[in-house]
């Protein structure tokens, strides 16, 4: 069974994913990085490609990963926004939406540029709001558990998602 983080940009899902591979020796997989360690920069393919683009490579990705077995999955902020991408992925895992309040996503992100959907940096937290208004009823839909991250170190996030897992195993 695989671990997979969802949630909004800025949440951690990376720094936890690579917490909870240590923690429980899997491998570690970041779709966002497998698609630009393959393709390219992510804000190059949506400049350049468009987002439908970028969706189609994250299913292929997804395709890939749900194929294996035991590895810890950090998904980009959108990407279970496609039911067939959350479909595959629970097919062989348990997917866990990490909650972090608005305040603290808009810290985490307004000093990173290389976010393509926040492209305007005048309009972050407008655009910031918008997106996780209308994503966060999905991730509660896809989840298996819901973790809230906000006022914990990754380590306590990453541990409290490992004793989780080992309920549902």
């Amino acid at each position: 069974m695989n671990i997979v983080l969802c949630g909004m940009m800025g949440v951690g899902k990376t720094s936890v994913g690579i917490r909870i591979a240590e923690l429980t020796r899997r491998r570690w997989f970041d779709t966002d990085i497998v698609i630009s360690d393959r393709y390219g920069k992510i804000s190059d393919l949506f400049e350049y490609y468009g987002e439908a683009h970028f969706r189609a490579l994250e299913t292929e990705i997804v395709k890939e990963l749900s194929a294996l077995d035991d590895l810890v999955i950090s998904t980009g902020g959108g990407l279970v926004l496609k039911s067939e991408n959350s479909e595959l992925l629970k097919q062989n895992g348990k997917i866990v939406f990490m909650r972090a309040s608005f305040e603290t996503l808009l810290k985490r992100v307004r000093a990173d540029e290389t976010r393509p959907l926040l492209k305007d940096m005048g309009k972050t937290a407008e655009r910031l709001k918008e997106l996780l208004d209308a994503r966060t009823p999905v991730y509660e839909f896809v989840a298996d558990t819901i973790v809230d991250t906000d006022g914990k170190s990754i380590d306590e996030i990453a541990r409290e998602i490992v004793g989780r897992m080992e309920g549902m195993a």
